[in-house]
């Protein structure tokens, strides 16, 4: 809040408040007797209750000074005093548990309203109140009334009737018992169902409406229904995650070391209004079943009840958020549009984005989400747009979402000691025939950016690791020349069922998979092909080491039983034929970047008879070095460490594609 200004004024003003409150309260329980000092007390008796904008309003009577053994039903009430409008915050409402027929005392400050056109006068202030029981009757009364529901109506005014728009459709204005919803907590009675109709058959379509009329402490009785447009996992940032046990409420359990990560399934649903909203469901100890959630809900409509607002958010603090929610937007069919009549048109141009989004979370572990899976995809659906890489980066704009279907050729992992392993960025270089099946077209392979933040599945990750593989990316991010993968990113090894191509050319590759060659315009972290001729080595930093031709294994120890034999120990078995690999760091002379010196760090295997490698080791002399120099390279695929200008090298390293 900005200091000294208006807002923080307000912000201690209120907090003054609510400490003066709880301060009178608690002494009136301390005293156990209503306070002595009657200066100024308002007493009225209840007669109607109901509830608006999460403001309970009491129309009541004023009593005269009434003797205390008298009960409230037998209370003097004054003929000549006008009715009055009570107005209790839902905090005060809360801790009176008031019904009609009870007594009231009100302490100052309490203000009366006078409005115009009006008989009844209006109290306001009423934060220091207290029921008041007068007589032994009416204290089993009350006991008797703690083990029942209340039901009060609730009046549930639409933003058409609080703006005084046109056009508002007639069932708004009705006032019926659906409308009822319990004011206590929920016990178990005999009363009949069909005696108290509650709002819980009854479904919503505006997120916005249910916001307003319902609070921020959750939905009990409502339910709103809405469209999935998107599935995905956000890591868990709580330093406990929860399970759900059944229908037991939630355990929090400390994360520690926890690998793979916790992550929270989500969804991103949409009112028939065109309004978003994300919803936090529960934790999944992975993000292996994204593919399958995503596959069985989007696109389908869901009922959402049990819900509560844990924030309401702005473009300006969720940049993540809102880039999906735009990339959305505007709706594919109309909307309804707040104040209209259902039979009115509705709009789908010059609509503006949304500006806010509430996030909801479930309630104590009750999830109330229902998605019908049977049901049709929704008009309202927008399924990801595909394009092609080439296309992709012919675009403007920057923090939009594009989704791509591409061939991942190498996984490289992030090399920073200081940062610990779970937390590293992944860069995943990717093509598509797009870039590939074009000649004269740079660069044929592009970088994607992996955030530690994003949840990246177990078996994606597991599939990159043996194979290259076909992956879809839907709604990365794409801005200042690079794809990144941020949170709300969702990697797929199957294209899903509904996509748009949006013209793209989707075509798997046919031939083998072209880098693109060292240049003057090669940039580090990227991948590239080399050829040229080896003008030096570096001695110091050669090596060489013997490996297991079965497993790979290069950590081969001499037989306990023959010492002229070398022994695998994850094979447990004698190597009879293994491989030498050896690290030479030589440098080339590039026709393609003639001015740069060029380092490259290259692995070289080599097939040895068991005899020829004991002598190679025990020799102080590995190779010669002047068996390299003079000889021709290429084409090598190599990753770019450095491209630095003083001096002018090019560091690279020799890669294997996958």
């Amino acid at each position: 809040l900005c200091r000294g200004g208006l807002a923080e004024r307000l912000c201690r003003l209120q907090n003054r408040e609510r400490a003066a409150v709880s301060f009178w309260r608690h002494q009136c329980i301390a005293d156990a007797k209503i306070p002595s000092d009657k200066s100024g007390v308002l007493i009225v008796k209840i007669l109607e209750m109901f509830e608006e904008c999460t403001i309970q309003v009491a129309m009541c009577q004023q009593l005269e000074q009434s003797p205390a053994s008298l009960s409230s039903e037998d209370a003097v009430i004054s003929a000549g005093e006008p009715m009055l409008k009570v107005l209790f915050a839902r905090e005060t409402a809360a801790h009176l548990k008031s019904r009609p027929q009870d007594v009231i005392h009100i302490y100052p400050p309490w203000q009366k309203l006078l409005l115009k056109n009006a008989d009844v006068p209006v109290i306001m202030n009423t934060y220091f109140s207290q029921k008041v029981l007068l007589s032994e009757h009416s204290e089993t009364r009350e006991k008797t009334h703690g083990l029942t529901k209340m039901f009060i109506r609730k009046n549930i005014p639409s933003l058409a009737q609080a703006f005084r728009l046109d056009d508002v459709d007639d069932e708004l204005h009705q006032e019926s018992s659906d409308n009822q919803v319990a004011c206590a907590p929920e016990v178990h009675n005999n009363c009949d169902s069909k005696q108290y109709p509650i709002a819980q058959s009854a479904v919503n379509d505006s997120l916005l409406e249910m916001v307003e009329s319902q609070g921020a402490v959750g939905w009990r009785e409502a339910r709103v229904q809405v469209v999935i447009q998107r599935v995905y996992c956000l890591p868990a940032r709580e330093g406990y995650r929860s399970h759900v046990q059944g229908n037991k409420p939630l355990c929090a359990t400390p994360i520690i070391n926890s690998d793979p990560p916790n992550v929270r399934l989500c969804l991103l649903v949409q009112d028939a209004y065109g309004m978003f909203s994300e919803v936090q469901l529960q934790f999944l100890s992975c993000a292996d079943d994204i593919e399958e959630y995503c596959r069985r809900w989007e696109g389908k409509f869901c009922c959402l009840a049990g819900m509560k607002i844990l924030q309401r958010t702005t473009r300006g603090r969720a940049l993540g958020l809102f880039s999906l929610i735009d990339s959305l937007w505007p709706p594919v069919v109309p909307v309804k549009v707040p104040g209209q009549s259902q039979d009115s048109e509705m709009m789908t141009t010059n609509l503006p984005p949304p500006s806010f989004c509430y996030i909801l979370t479930v309630q104590s572990g009750e999830i109330h989400v229902e998605v019908d899976e049977e049901e049709q995809i929704s008009n309202l659906y927008q399924p990801p747009a595909v394009h092609g890489l080439k296309e992709i980066l012919q675009m403007d704009g920057c923090n939009e979402r594009r989704s791509f279907w591409a061939q991942v050729l190498y996984l490289r992992v992030q090399t920073k000691h200081s940062v610990p392993i779970n937390q590293r960025e992944i860069c995943l270089f990717v093509t598509d025939s797009t870039l590939q099946n074009v000649v004269h077209i740079t660069p044929k392979v592009v970088a994607v950016s992996v955030t530690a933040s994003y949840v990246l599945s177990t078996e994606v990750t597991e599939a990159l690791s043996v194979a290259s593989r076909l992956v879809f990316f839907k709604d990365a991010l794409w801005g200042n020349g690079r794809i990144i993968c941020v949170e709300r990113t969702v990697l797929l090894l199957q294209k899903p069922l509904l996509c748009s191509a949006a013209g793209a050319d989707l075509s798997e590759l046919t031939g083998p998979v072209r880098l693109d060659e060292l240049d003057s315009t090669t940039q580090a972290n990227s991948i590239c092909a080399v050829r040229g001729t080896v003008v030096g080595v570096n001695e110091s930093t050669a090596f060489s080491w013997p490996t297991c031709d079965r497993c790979g294994n290069g950590k081969l120890e001499l037989c306990p039983q023959d010492r002229g034999l070398l022994y695998c120990n994850q094979c447990s078995a004698v190597v009879i034929s293994p491989v030498l690999k050896m690290q030479l760091e030589v440098f080339l002379s590039c026709p393609s970047r003639s001015e740069s010196m060029v380092k490259v760090k290259v692995w070289h295997e080599v097939s040895f008879g068991l005899f020829v490698l004991i002598n190679m080791l025990l020799s102080p002399q590995s190779y010669e070095v002047q068996s390299v120099l003079g000889k021709e390279v290429g084409l090598l695929n190599c990753y770019v460490h450095s491209v630095t200008s003083h001096p002018n090298c090019v560091g690279l390293e020799e890669i294997v594609l996958l």
